[in-house]
């Protein structure tokens, strides 16, 4: 394997294999997990560059013995930098679409996408052997979720969209939103998670609990 498909690799993991590969002049990661076992894909955040989305899919075909196909696509929040493929994505594969309730319909109102399921806090994703945990985060947008998987070993993967990033919660516009992201993040990843668990944010570079866990005083000191 060489160019994207040694670069985008960034989890290979017993029934899954996980890839990102960063799209726009945002720096906004797609995430894509592969089930070893059956082919079945789900991707996370169809973000934009449909052309760069196209080739991750195609390089991840040697991530199963079985043919590739992409099942679901996940939108963890309804910002526009992070819905530009969707349309054109959903269209060329049939995938399913999921969503957080509160932000589903801005979502179909941008894109023209039926949001097949809406997510609530605590549902759980089943996509053949890829299993995910939805954690809703509410603040950066009223339906932003985070993506929780777990392996069979090793550390806990978390895509947090917007919501989570190396040194501090996503933007918010008004203390109210602030108060409410940091009370989920304490309550629902912190409290929930371990030191080890990984972080994959919406944007940039992907960091640990532990690394940000001693940080979450200053967070709230320094407000919204």
């Amino acid at each position: 394997m060489g160019g994207m498909s040694d670069a985008s690799l960034v989890q290979d993991l017993p029934l899954v294999m996980v890839r990102r590969v960063s799209v726009t002049s945002m720096d906004n990661n797609v995430y894509l997990l592969t089930s070893r076992q059956t082919g079945v894909q789900v991707l996370i955040d169809a973000a934009g560059e449909i052309e760069t989305i196209r080739r991750l899919l195609s390089e991840a075909g040697s991530d199963s013995a079985q043919p590739t196909r992409l099942g679901a696509v996940i939108t963890t929040h309804r910002h526009h930098d992070h819905i530009g493929a969707l349309a054109e994505l959903v269209a060329e594969t049939g995938a399913q679409t999921l969503a957080g309730g509160e932000d589903a319909a801005a979502i179909e109102e941008a894109t023209g996408v039926s949001i097949d399921r809406r997510l609530s806090h605590g549902d759980r994703i089943t996509v053949d052997d890829v299993i995910l945990d939805v954690i809703a985060l509410r603040g950066h947008t009223p339906g932003a979720v985070a993506l929780g998987y777990t392996p069979v070993a090793g550390p806990v993967l978390l895509f947090t969209g917007d919501s989570l990033f190396p040194g501090g919660p996503g933007r918010v516009t008004s203390p109210a939103d602030f108060d409410s992201l940091m009370t989920d993040l304490q309550q629902r990843v912190f409290d929930v998670y371990g030191d080890d668990t990984l972080v994959y944010p919406g944007h940039g570079r992907p960091t640990t609990l532990g690394v940000e866990r001693p940080h979450l005083g200053e967070w709230l000191e320094r407000g919204w």
